[in-house]
């Protein structure tokens, strides 16, 4: 094999892995989102089967489950989910009000099940709804989290239910002002539910129980966060949404809505001293939090036919409560924005295991971490992501430059001794062997390395897919705003080609099976553009495969990145162009013709031909 063959499938392997991972990461992910969302519109007209909140049978209410398990909840949902407002009608409400936060309690049940991000909106547009993120029992998508006790299976004490209707010491809940709900059994045992928030995304719940009876009670801690109906997810195998938590000593727990049926009984169980766990979306989560002390079992269970409910619980050990004692359980419950800086400083100042792990890094986390870090610190300075990726480019290839800088230079040698090669495949041209072991010799006689043009290409792979997972996960890029068009850089450029810039009415992303490809914005056009003039920089590879794969790989990777995040194609077209004037500027210095010109010429007409 030639060393010109070696380089070809060298390169050929690299464009391979890109391929494949956009494949594996957006386009098939992509394909199956398209055909879930098809299937769900079919399913809406089947009738819905009444279940828990806690999927299980209507009557579950009055069979509490053994200890181990979820608690059993209450009544059945609604045949026909109502609206939202008249969901949250249903029960009378304390208010929530905080800078980040607004919603209420239902006093019907004593749970958080309405809450909505004042900071975040649903679109770039300020006049946008606020994020909802969680919605009552009975709405089209209930999604809540309840905390409390629950008592041996056939003990005759009445513990709090989801109809259990408490009363309220306040109407609203603030940072400076928590409340307190209370409710009597009416058997001498009196329930207290003490509810605190901080001023950002995290609830203090403190459950006790006063026993007035003559007689002990043994009951368990519990703490749950459960939604009904399979939530909409990006779809996309880089980033996980679903189930996750960490459960004592275990590994990060992710497991997807699809992931559970798999599971024996669709349900996982865990147990051990600490943690956390719940359910996560792209930028949001809700997560119950015991004392960091304490043993639980943890479960992710799903139940349900038509319509599955999720739901995420832990039960602690059991407490026994004699006659004139008391009890309690603390829970904090997480629900709000994954912000980096935030979910760092619960895990530090609350002691939280591994809450650091509510944000998908995923596996190249001592790349993406540390890249997300650096691009946030610069932010500070700039104020502007977009800014603040083009300076990390830069930074990055400062870094690389020593191994670049080697690289071009075996680059423009090769083309210094490209007249030997030939004259060595003049002298022997029936002798391949001969050939091959002449060009070797005269490899290290010249100090060349062969492959040594596809290290900086080699290079870019960790540090793009790096960047990739920074700008799609996390929240900090959302809605994050660039100059001009680029109004958010963790979505693809808005613009389209196809549709002449909005002057063609329609949307060609939505056609099937080429959808995918008909993202063709602005960006991308220039990034094809620079990596185009990126390629022809060098001399065109005499092997007509070689010539046509270079050809047309600059036209194939426009296409590609039409559909990722805007800030991912700027940072591909400022690091092709920072490419070009490097590589120009080395091959200057080494005296090596720059062949640019020359290759532009030969696509329209005759090249001069070059000087020997």
């Amino acid at each position: 094999m030639t060393e010109d063959q070696k380089n070809l499938f060298l390169a050929m392997g690299l464009s391979l892995m890109v391929i494949i991972g956009w494949q594996y990461f957006y386009a098939a992910p992509k394909l199956e989102k398209a055909r879930e969302t098809t299937a769900e519109t079919q399913d809406q007209t089947a009738p819905v089967a009444p279940t828990t909140p806690a999927g299980q049978a209507a009557d579950a209410a009055a069979k509490p489950q053994t200890p181990g398990g979820a608690p059993t909840l209450a009544t059945a949902e609604p045949l026909a989910p109502e609206t939202r407002e008249a969901a949250l009608a249903a029960s009378p409400r304390v208010k929530i009000d905080t800078r980040d936060l607004s919603g209420s309690i239902a006093l019907k049940g004593g749970r958080l099940d309405d809450l909505l991000l004042r900071q975040y909106r649903e679109t770039v547009d300020p006049g946008s709804p606020n994020i909802v993120l969680l919605s009552p029992q009975g709405s089209p998508e209930p999604y809540y989290t309840d905390t409390g006790f629950v008592s041996q299976p056939g003990a005759p004490v009445a513990t709090p239910k989801a109809d259990t209707l408490w009363t309220s010491n306040s109407n609203t809940l603030t940072v400076d002002k928590p409340v307190a709900l209370t409710w009597d059994n009416g058997a001498g045992v009196v329930f207290h539910r003490d509810i605190a928030i901080d001023d950002q995304y995290m609830f203090t719940i403190k459950d006790s129980v006063e026993n007035k009876s003559a007689e002990p009670l043994t009951l368990f801690p519990y703490a749950l966060t459960a939604r009904r109906g399979k939530p909409k997810t990006s779809g996309y195998a880089v980033l996980h949404e679903g189930f996750l938590g960490v459960i004592g000593a275990s590994r990060v727990q992710e497991i997807t809505y699809d992931g559970i049926e798999k599971e024996t009984s669709a349900t996982r169980i865990l147990d051990g001293v600490g943690g956390w766990l719940g359910f996560t979306d792209k930028y949001w989560a809700v997560a119950v939090v015991p004392e960091q002390d304490k043993a639980f079992k943890g479960r992710f269970s799903s139940t349900g036919t038509t319509v599955k409910t999720y739901q995420s619980d832990l039960l602690e050990d059991a407490v026994t409560v004699a006659p004139g004692a008391s009890a309690d359980a603390t829970t904090r419950v997480f629900a709000g924005a994954k912000e980096v800086k935030i979910i760092d400083a619960y895990k530090q100042s609350l002691g939280i295991k591994n809450f650091e792990l509510m944000i998908d890094w995923g596996w190249f986390w001592f790349l993406t971490q540390p890249m997300f870090k650096l691009i946030d610190f610069i932010f500070k300075f700039v104020g502007n992501f977009g800014v603040a990726i083009l300076i990390v480019t830069v930074l990055v290839k400062t870094v690389f430059f020593p191994l670049a800088n080697k690289s071009y230079r075996s680059m423009a040698k090769m083309k210094a001794i490209q007249p030997l090669q030939q004259s060595i495949k003049d002298r022997w041209p029936d002798d391949k062997q001969k050939q091959q072991q002449e060009t070797m010799e005269l490899y290290k006689r010249e100090g060349v390395n062969p492959i040594a043009g596809c290290l900086p290409v080699a290079l870019q792979i960790p540090v793009f897919f790096s960047l990739y997972k920074v700008i799609f996960i996390t929240i900090e890029m959302r809605q994050a705003p660039f100059f001009g068009w680029i109004k958010d850089l963790s979505t693809p450029d808005p613009t389209n080609i196809f549709t002449l810039f909005g002057l063609i009415p329609g949307d060609p992303t939505t056609l099937p099976l080429v959808g995918s490809f008909m993202h063709l914005g602005i960006w991308p056009v220039v990034m094809g553009i620079s990596m185009f003039v990126q390629m022809k920089m060098n001399p065109e590879p005499t092997d007509p495969v070689q010539k046509q794969m270079f050809t047309y790989m600059p036209l194939i990777f426009t296409f590609m990145l039409g559909s990722f995040p805007a800030g991912l194609v700027i940072y591909w077209t400022w690091n092709n162009t920072l490419s070009v004037l490097q590589q120009g500027l080395i091959m200057k210095k080494a005296g090596v013709k720059i062949e640019l010109f020359d290759n532009f010429k030969k696509m329209f007409g005759k090249a001069t031909p070059s000087a020997k």
